[in-house]
């Protein structure tokens, strides 16, 4: 496998057209790359989604978290209604 240096040496030594060229390509590989690294993180983030919507300990958590919250989303929401 050719080192960076050698990479890059070789790439010096190309036309303008194929340097344009690799550059097109290596975009495009860069794209991919991110597109599947995030697409995984995007699975792993929804895996974990699913998992505290089926476990009954966080629903528990959360409906007594929207009870403590309740009274100051009443409050906020009519402070957002009435004119300042």
């Amino acid at each position: 496998m050719s080192t960076y240096s050698e990479v890059l040496s070789q790439a010096q030594s190309l036309t303008l057209d194929e340097q344009q060229q690799l550059l097109e390509v290596l975009s495009a590989l860069m794209r991919d790359r991110e597109t599947t690294q995030t697409q995984g993180k995007r699975s792993e983030i929804d895996a974990a989604l699913i998992e505290m919507a089926q476990d009954p300990e966080y629903q528990a958590q959360v409906l007594q978290m929207e009870a403590e919250f309740a009274v100051a989303s009443w409050e906020a929401l009519q402070l957002g209604e009435s004119p300042v």
